[in-house]
Formats: structure tokens, sequence, C-alpha cells
């Protein structure tokens, strides 16, 4: 789950936003030219020949983009990637997986509900988990933090021996 789970949103976004568009080019063709059957429509020859080739674009897109999203539901539901799943058919091993699904909050973080369609990058309750490895900077800031703990019976402010001001604030007194 290491770097696939962070592009894993943006990825799935991207196939929706794909998909979405090829379904409404080819509800917009169809409507606009495919049931167009009064006199006054008539389309000039290019026209005709490039809502053609989009046409044959567009399912082109749309059929692909629907395999692919059906390959990743697959993988969220199961656990098992792609390249995993055809190691384990070539070997005829997918009875004895073990994977367990992926949970939509190692996907889309633990924002709301609301963020999930928008390319924005996830929060996760636990990177190192998520993510499978944890980076050396963050090793030494939670060693820091480790470090700076002290027993609850230390008091984090510590009295000044003497009343008096340090020179530095008398300066900045008015006489």
């Amino acid at each position: 789950t290491t770097l696939h789970s962070f592009l894993l949103e943006h990825f799935l976004l991207f196939l929706l936003y794909t998909w979405t568009c090829a379904a409404y080019s080819l509800a917009l063709f169809g409507w606009n030219y495919f049931f167009c059957a009064d006199e006054d429509c008539t389309f000039n020859s290019v026209v005709v020949h490039l809502v053609r080739v989009m046409t044959v674009l567009c399912i082109g897109a749309f059929l692909f983009t629907s395999s692919m999203l059906m390959n990743v539901c697959y993988g969220l539901m199961t656990g098992i990637g792609t390249i995993d799943r055809l190691k384990k058919k070539a070997t005829n091993t997918m009875s004895q997986s073990d994977e367990e699904p992926i949970p939509l909050k190692d996907v889309f973080g633990i924002q709301g509900y609301h963020t999930w369609p928008f390319p924005v990058d996830p929060v996760f309750d636990d990177y190192d988990r998520i993510m499978g490895y944890s980076t050396p900077q963050r090793l030494a800031r939670e060693q820091q933090f480790m470090e700076r703990k002290t027993p609850a019976n230390t008091p984090d402010i510590v009295p000044a021996p003497t009343m008096e001001l340090p020179s530095c604030v008398n300066d900045f007194l008015p006489v």
C-alpha cells in the first residue's frame, strides 16, 4: 500500500472524470446528431466526419475507463492489485489469497465525504501504516517529541530565582 494508497484517490478521480466526460459527449452527440430527424438538421460534411471520429474516440475512452474502473473497484473490494491478481491467476492460487479489502478511509483519508469528488491530497490518521514506511525526518521529529516529554509531576514553567526584570526589558520601560 505504499505510494499506491496516496495516488489511488487521484487515479480513481481521473477515471471518474474521464468516464463522465466520455458519457456526456456520447449523450450529446446522440442527442444532437443521431436523433436529428428534422429537415432543418443538415450538417456540413466536415462536421459529420468530425462527429464520427469523436464518437469513435468517446466510445474507446468510455470502454477503457469502464474497464479500469472495474479493476480499481475489484482491487478495493478484494485488496488484490492487478499485477498480483494476474500472478495468482497464472499460478492458479486465487483461492489462497488472504488480502483484506481496502477501507475507503485508506484511499480518501479521514476528511469528510464532501472532499471525495475533489482532487485534494488525503489526510490519513496513521500516515506510516498507510504508506508502509516512515521517513527519517518523521522518525527524528517523533524521537524529539518523545525526548521532550517530562513526567507529570514536573512543572513546565520554572519560577525565576529573583523578582527583578532583566536589563533588556528595563530598556523598553518608560522612565
